[in-house]
């Protein structure tokens, strides 16, 4: 197996699209050597890096994020377990709020019927009269609350 892949058999083996490909490489968050003729040889160590990027992208996690995250990786070594353990303890409380606002999404509108709500008086979304608007955007019923959260509290006022 050569250690080095074509951005084609990047592709094929992570799924994502060559074009993905370079504009993952242009932030920053894989990186590739060039030949002589200048196309892109990936090392297959890069593989994992895409799959991580994939993967925290289907979680909710920014670009940022995961390049910021990508960063504090070893560059001359293949990431050891413990530094996915430690970088992914600091996502930790993240991923647990957004698990529970997805459990919370998931067992509260079970009653919905795409939104012509079989009961407008315990409807998650119904906000008549913009009377939430105060607390700030999205649908406040449903995202945690100023006084759910204390940090979220101080970051309104």
């Amino acid at each position: 197996m050569p250690d080095l892949l074509t951005i084609g058999e990047l592709s094929a083996r992570s799924g994502v699209a060559p074009s993905a490909l370079r504009y993952y490489e242009r932030l920053g968050l894989i990186r590739a050597d060039r030949t002589g003729g200048n196309q892109r040889r990936y090392a297959r160590a890069e593989l994992r890096r895409v799959a991580f990027i994939r993967i925290s992208q289907q979680v909710g996690v920014s670009l940022d994020e995961i390049r910021e995250a990508l960063d504090s990786l070893p560059e001359a070594r293949t990431p050891s377990p413990q530094d996915w353990a430690r970088l992914s303890a600091s996502w930790r409380s993240r991923l647990d709020e957004r698990i529970r606002l997805l459990t919370k999404l998931r067992d509260d509108l079970d009653g919905c019927i795409g939104c012509g709500c079989l009961s407008l008086q315990r409807c998650m979304l119904n906000n008549p009269g913009d009377t939430l608007a105060g607390e700030g955007p999205g649908a406040r019923l449903v995202l945690p609350r100023p006084t759910d959260d204390p940090t979220l509290a101080s970051s309104l006022n």
